[in-house]
């Protein structure tokens, strides 16, 4: 098999390569540097495929790092994102075990940053499903709740809430229910909520 043309991707570091077989695929600068691989040479398929897994473990783990740059992200977000743009799964199971021994994916760390910066706005159940969402393991967000999130603190934010709510508004039985449903919304318990809006029905607001 012989390259025939080597061709450069916008004003990365990235090439199109073919040969007079056809399209071969993309590939990094700095694997062609490497294997010094240009137009005219020949090359056999079993050397290409080796080339192309190397390739491939380079490619995804740079642009992983490109993507967690641009805020931290669980194991499933960046499996997701580079299956997405069509990595083979072996590459993108290689870079996620690569990024984890590095420490730039740590699931539990990811759920208590977020945990910390949503717990004001929403309830356990929201937090909970949305890790759950992304990807995070059960127990992981357990641990992560009950260390970070007590039923008071939980409690004094769906109060904060329902002030917010109801600031110049007078609670009566529709306006009620219209609270309840948006507080449930936004993860906050049953039993939660109903104290909450007892406490404001007795003049806690």
């Amino acid at each position: 098999m012989e390259i025939t043309e080597i061709k450069k991707i916008g004003k990365g570091n990235r090439y199109h390569l073919y040969s007079d077989s056809g399209y071969i695929g993309i590939f990094e600068a700095e694997i062609l540097a490497k294997y010094k691989l240009k137009t005219g040479q020949d090359i056999d398929k079993e050397s290409l495929e080796k080339i192309k897994i190397e390739n491939g473990d380079l490619a995804s783990f740079d642009r992983a790092l490109s993507y967690l740059e641009k805020g931290m992200k669980t194991e499933k977000g960046i499996r997701d994102y580079l299956l997405s743009k069509t990595f083979p799964e072996e590459c993108v199971e290689r870079a996620i075990e690569k990024l984890t021994e590095y420490g730039y994916i740590n699931d539990r760390t990811y759920a208590e940053n977020y945990v910390r910066s949503y717990s004001k706005t929403k309830g356990r159940k929201k937090l909970k499903y949305e890790l759950l969402s992304k990807g995070v393991d059960g127990e992981i967000i357990e641990e992560v709740l009950s260390e970070n999130l007590n039923d008071d603190e939980e409690k004094e934010t769906c109060l904060a809430l329902t002030k917010k709510y109801l600031k110049n508004r007078e609670l009566d039985i529709k306006l009620k229910q219209k609270l309840y449903s948006h507080l449930v919304s936004k993860g906050f318990g049953f039993d939660v909520v109903s104290s909450v809006v007892r406490e404001v029905e007795n003049g806690g607001n």
